[in-house]
């Protein structure tokens, strides 16, 4: 019998405002039992049915929605939802000039925490959820069997997962094995991806439609790319007609993967100088030289994994950009991001604006950017949008 979670009063606006989350702070109690990943009932204090959702005891968010209302959460309703998902990229034709792409991005989609990217003809799954690790053959079953896909693996290797009292898990859960790497072709652009190994499911597709962006900057120019994992912003800037690229990354594998990038894209080798170490003593030993750059991109990890770490994390930011502005050549872009969610827009906007004072220099915002189309975010649950990024004139 499915258990019920009674919402303390007043605490279920967030719930019929449609936000997937419940905090353990506004349950009441739970009437029945509920394993880890189960489906629960969630009810106002007097009863009323809210919607169902999956039970995690161990985590702060005790409950994510997967419903508003009555609805029988089963393999049936996974298969609407992945369709539906579906249906939203084809209309976007995301598959028109991209092999890799995202198709399930969690709360947006209408499942928390299930994250799958597919490369070429395979899926990659993250489930970063008790929800998620509960339906994850299920999951990968149905998406097995409505993209035709050869194979689904998973790649749920995350610390968030300690958070909802689960382990780490990778490996195949439907299909064949996918090879040790996927070539996958993004805007023209070709990338060799290692979803066995590399960052979050393998490659950072959230970054394409600003990869595409700065590419129509870079004709002629010099680019530092900071941070720059296998080289993403370092090829769209050579697609643009860039002069040079410097890429600075202290992960040589990810720099390697980044020259077969160079080769699968036909550019000549000289173009680009990868350089393997710390990337803000990189940056402080090019400022000291008194290198300079037509355009620089920083796109940094996340510095805030939680609240406590905020006050850190905007150090962080302030000191990477602030040493961008001083290697950017006067009338230079300086394309920087956060990936941090809990960072905030305007507080970042705020940072690299007290960067820039700190550098002497006026720069002006040309444009916001976030995260690509195919990872939207839903209007009831703004912490979806964790990607802000700013186009800066000095």
């Amino acid at each position: 019998m499915t258990a019920n979670v009674f919402l303390k009063k007043g605490r279920d606006k967030n719930v019929r405002m449609r936000h997937p989350w419940v905090f353990s702070g506004a349950i009441q109690n739970v009437e029945g039992q509920a394993a880890l990943g189960e489906t629960v009932a969630v009810r106002a204090v007097n009863g009323d049915l809210l919607g169902m959702g999956a039970y995690s005891p161990e985590s702060q968010i005790r409950v994510r929605m997967w419903s508003v209302g009555k609805a029988v959460i089963d393999a049936a309703f996974f298969a609407g939802r992945i369709a539906a998902a579906l249906q939203q990229r084809a209309e976007i034709g995301i598959a028109d000039h991209n092999t890799g792409y995202r198709l399930l991005n969690a709360e947006a989609d209408g499942l928390p925490g299930v994250v799958v990217d597919r490369y070429g003809d395979w899926l990659v799954l993250q489930c970063l959820t008790a929800g998620a690790e509960y339906w994850k053959q299920t999951l990968a079953d149905v998406l097995l069997e409505q993209t035709g896909c050869r194979g689904v693996y998973e790649r749920s290797d995350v610390s968030v997962r300690k958070k909802e009292g689960l382990a780490e898990a990778v490996g195949l859960l439907a299909g064949t094995p996918p090879p040790a790497y996927i070539d996958i072709v993004e805007a023209g652009r070709h990338f060799r991806v290692d979803v066995l190994r590399g960052h979050k499911t393998g490659f950072y597709l959230d970054q394409r439609d600003n990869r595409s962006l700065l590419a129509t900057h870079a004709k002629a120019k010099t680019v530092l790319n900071c941070f720059a994992y296998s080289g993403g912003f370092g090829i769209a800037a050579l697609q643009g007609g860039a002069q040079h690229v410097t890429n600075i990354d202290a992960s040589q594998p990810a720099l390697d993967w980044g020259q077969q990038a160079l080769a699968l894209n036909g550019f000549a080798a000289d173009t680009v100088e990868d350089v393997c170490g710390d990337v803000f003593q990189q940056l402080r030993q090019y400022r000291d030289a008194g290198r300079q750059f037509d355009l620089v991109v920083l796109d940094p990890p996340k510095f805030a994994e939680n609240r406590n770490q905020l006050n850190k994390a905007a150090r962080g930011y302030k000191d990477i950009n602030l040493l961008g502005f001083n290697l950017l050549k006067p009338g230079g872009l300086l394309f920087t991001f956060s990936c941090s969610g809990l960072m905030e827009s305007a507080l970042f906007q705020k940072i690299v604006s007290d960067a820039a004072l700190d550098a002497g220099c006026e720069a002006q915002i040309i444009r916001k950017l976030g995260q690509a189309t195919d990872h939207p975010t839903r209007l009831a649950f703004p912490e979806g949008y964790y990607l802000k990024g700013l186009v800066c004139r000095k």
